[in-house]
């Protein structure tokens, strides 16, 4: 938080006594969070007027062709993707706030961020549990809408191949898909494979992404890798879909493919102040995890002609990180939502 957002509050209520109007709004910091948003959306069918925090949003949304006000706003409703309900700071502003990322591969941040909304969705019933452990109250299971189009049918398997075909996948290759988290406290990989990973093009399609806020030297590096597709899009679900095998480190794109039960490969990260014991283990017990590139060709190998290896971990796995992966989760949210402002 910025010193403006400790001022915040001394300008905002007057501002909003004047300027409040019964908009339901969605704050979006990030265009990731909009995509987030869809499938809550799909189910509600009241106007939503959507708030853009910044030039990047902004951006996104007039290349979307999707009308939008920017920031400071001053609704009767507000709902985001991320835990900002300061800068909508009137107690009788009703706050709705969901997880941008899957279950706790962050650490909570401070209780009272999260307690400042009237209600709070993250993807299981064992978050909810931690949650309150700490003293976080407002928070609500519903499980993880991002993944709803994944398992409620409306992703066939026409627009699968679609989707290969488009991008230039080999059909008679196997797909690895390779991905990488923010750079903090050790927790990012990508400078261990960036260089490499062009060597397995040959024998595999390749497809890459990394966490949004990478350096853009290294993302610019990703595209130029040739003979393999570097994924532009902010909801990478299909191409998980299509992906045979996954290699990460402690991104929470790891839990996603997890949920659809295929073979993950991880590099082993440091324990830091960002890491969670519980994840750790987790990622541990549902991955085969290497050190280095070197070690990369033999797992994938290994993950191809035993796809089922980590099946049971992976089970226990998904009963810890989501509440149900029946395509309802966006159905559940906006039943909430409905409740509490209408």
């Amino acid at each position: 938080m910025t010193l403006l957002d400790y001022l915040l509050p001394i300008i905002y209520m007057p501002l909003w006594r004047i300027l409040r109007n019964d908009d339901v709004v969605f704050y979006a910091a990030d265009p990731l969070d909009y995509e987030m948003f869809l499938p809550i959306k799909k189910h509600l069918s009241f106007k939503i007027t959507y708030v853009a925090k910044n030039k990047k949003t902004r951006n996104y949304f007039k290349k979307k062709n999707i009308p939008y006000k920017r920031y400071p706003a001053f609704p009767r409703v507000v709902i985001m993707g991320r835990h900002a309900a300061y800068k909508f700071p009137v107690k009788q502003i009703k706050k709705i706030g969901f997880d941008h990322g899957l279950y706790q591969f962050k650490r909570w941040t401070k209780v009272k961020l999260y307690n400042q909304f009237d209600m709070y969705f993250v993807s299981s019933p064992e978050q909810v549990r931690l949650a309150r452990q700490m003293g976080i109250v407002s928070v609500r299971a519903v499980g993880y809408p991002k993944l709803d189009k994944l398992f409620d049918g409306s992703v066939t398997k026409d627009d699968l191949q679609i989707l290969r075909g488009k991008i230039g996948l080999n059909p008679q290759k196997k797909t690895v898909l390779f991905s990488s988290t923010w750079d903090v406290a050790g927790l990012s990989v990508l400078k261990r494979w960036i260089d490499r990973v062009e060597e397995l093009t040959d024998l595999y399609n390749v497809l890459l992404t990394a966490h949004p806020w990478t350096k853009p030297n290294l993302l610019q590096k990703l595209r130029d890798v040739q003979g393999a597709v570097f994924l532009e899009e902010a909801d990478i679900g299909k191409y998980l879909m299509i992906a045979d095998v996954f290699i990460g480190d402690y991104n929470s794109l790891i839990g996603e493919f997890c949920a659809l039960d295929k073979p993950i490969i991880t590099f082993r990260v440091p324990e830091s102040s960002r890491t969670v014991p519980q994840v750790m283990e987790m990622i541990r017990s549902i991955s085969i995890q290497v050190d280095d590139f070197d070690e990369i060709p033999a797992a994938i190998e290994r993950s191809l002609e035993n796809p089922m290896e980590k099946q049971e971990q992976r089970k226990q796995a998904n009963k810890i990180l989501f509440y149900a992966l029946d395509g309802k989760a966006g159905q559940r949210a906006a039943d909430y939502i409905k409740k509490l402002i209408e």
